[in-house]
C-alpha cells in the first residue's frame, strides 16, 4: 500500500490555489504529485484559445486491462465574490467545517478520491482520472477536449463516476443517475424607433414580442418521465434597450431556457420554437445554443455499486435521481455508464462554501468501497 492520504489536508492544499474559471492556479502540480506518488501516469495538456482559452486539463491512469474504473472532476471553481467572514482562497478549519470556495464543489471530492486510491492496490484493471479546469465556465475546452485526446489513443472507460456534490441533506442520500438538458435561446422583433406621439410613424417591436412570449408561456413539451420531470420553458429576460420614455424602440428582445428529458432532442426544440416565434411575429429572429442533450444511466451495476458502497457506510439508501441543473457528464454518457454522486451541496457557489470533515473521510471510504468493488467484478 502506498502512504496514506489525508482528504482533508489534500483538499485545504487544493482550496489555497485560487483556480477561478479556468485557471488552474497549481491545483493539477498539486494533484499530479500526489497521484504519481500513487503509481500514476499524469499527462497534462492546454486546449482551446482566448476567449474561452486555453484550458489545461489532465487525464492520469494507472494499471492495464479490464475493468476500467475512471472518476471525472473538475478543478475550476466560480468566483468568490465579496463578503466572506475568511479569505476564501485560505482554508480555514472552524469546528467541524473545513471552509473555502471550492470545499465541495469540488476539490473536496477530488481530494477523497485521490485519497481513496492509497489503499487500492496497483493490480486489477485499470484507473483513471479525467479532470478539467473548464466546468464552470463555457465547457467547451475542458472534458470535451479531454475525451478528444482519448480518442486519438482509443482510450475508453467501461463505467465513470463524476465527483459532483449531489447530496442533499445528508452525505449519501442522493446519486445522479441522469441529467436533463438545456437549451438557451434569445429572440429578437425589429421594429421602427420613433417619438411615442407620432406612432404612425414608428412600428413597436414589444407589441409585437407579447404574443410571442404568451404563446411560449403556453408551450405544452411533455408531460415527464419514469425517471425525469416534465420538460419546461421558462422565459428569462425581456427588454428593449431604452434609455428614454419617449421614445418607441427599433427592437425587442426576450431570452428563454427549455430544461428538457430523454423525450425531447435540443435541434427539435429550438425549430420548434423558432416556428412559434415566427407565426406569432413574422420577421422575428432566433439564436440558440444548446448546451447539452437529456441523458440517462439505466439503474444497473455502476448505481448499485455506489448505493452499497454508500450504504456500506452510512446505513442511507441513496435516491437515484436525474433533478438539479447540467454537469459534465452530459459529455462523458456518450462513453460509458455514468453515474454522479458526492458531497453535500447546501453551501456550493455560496458565501463561507464549506464541507463537514466527517463527510470527507467517510466520502473517502466509500470512493474506496466503489473503486475496489468495480475494479473486482465482471463488468
Amino acid at each position: 500500500m502506498k502512504t496514506a492520504i489525508d482528504p482533508v489536508e489534500l483538499t485545504a492544499r487544493l482550496i489555497a490555489c485560487p483556480s477561478v474559471t479556468p485557471r488552474e492556479a497549481g491545483t493539477l502540480t498539486v494533484l499530479a504529485a500526489a497521484l504519481q506518488d500513487l503509481g500514476f501516469d499524469v499527462h497534462r495538456f492546454l486546449s482551446g484559445e482566448a476567449p474561452d482559452g486555453p484550458v489545461e486539463n489532465m487525464f492520469a491512469t494507472r494499471g492495464h486491462g479490464g475493468p476500467h474504473f475512471a472518476f471525472a472532476g473538475h478543478v475550476d471553481v466560480v468566483p468568490a465574490g465579496d463578503g466572506w467572514a475568511t479569505d476564501p482562497f485560505k482554508a480555514e478549519l472552524r469546528g467541524d467545517l473545513l471552509h473555502g470556495r471550492g470545499a465541495v464543489d469540488m476539490k473536496g471530492a477530488i481530494a477523497a478520491f485521490v485519497a481513496a486510491l492509497a489503499d487500492v492496490p496497483e493490480h486489477g484493471g485499470t484507473i483513471s482520472l479525467i479532470i478539467t479546469g473548464d466546468e464552470e465556465g463555457p465547457a467547451v475546452h475542458g472534458t470535451v477536449a479531454i475525451m478528444e485526446w482519448m480518442a486519438e489513443r482509443s482510450i475508453r472507460p467501461d463505467m465513470i463516476l463524476v465527483g459532483e456534490p449531489t447530496s442533499e441533506a445528508r452525505l449519501g442520500d442522493t446519486v445522479k443517475i441522469g441529467r436533463r438538458g438545456s437549451v438557451n435561446m434569445w429572440i429578437t422583433v425589429p421594429g421602427t424607433q420613433g417619438h411615442v406621439a407620432y406612432p404612425h410613424l414608428a412600428d413597436n417591436p414589444i407589441a409585437k414580442l407579447g404574443p410571442v412570449l404568451m404563446a411560449l408561456d403556453a408551450m405544452e413539451l411533455d408531460a415527464g418521465t419514469e425517471w425525469f420531470q416534465a420538460s419546461n420553458l421558462e422565459l428569462t429576460e425581456v427588454r428593449a434597450g431604452n434609455a428614454a420614455c419617449n421614445v418607441i424602440p427599433g427592437s425587442a428582445q426576450a431570452r428563454l431556457n427549455i430544461r428538457f428529458n430523454e423525450l425531447q432532442r435540443g435541434v427539435d426544440l429550438v425549430e420548434r420554437v423558432r416556428a412559434t416565434v415566427e407565426a406569432a411575429a413574422p420577421g422575428a429572429t432566433l439564436e440558440a445554443k444548446i448546451s447539452g442533450e437529456a441523458f440517462l444511466t439505466q439503474p444497473g451495476r455502476l448505481s448499485t455499486i455506489v448505493s452499497d458502497a454508500i450504504g456500506a457506510e452510512t446505513g442511507l439508501t441513496p435516491i437515484l435521481s436525474t433533478s438539479g441543473g447540467t454537469s459534465d457528464a452530459r459529455f462523458l454518457s456518450k462513453l460509458c455508464p455514468v453515474v454522479e454522486f458526492g458531497l453535500v451541496n447546501a453551501t456550493m457557489h455560496k458565501l463561507d462554501e464549506a464541507v463537514a470533515v466527517d463527510d470527507l473521510l467517510v466520502l473517502q471510504r466509500i470512493y474506496g468501497r466503489i473503486i475496489k468493488t468495480a475494479l473486482a467484478g465482471p463488468l
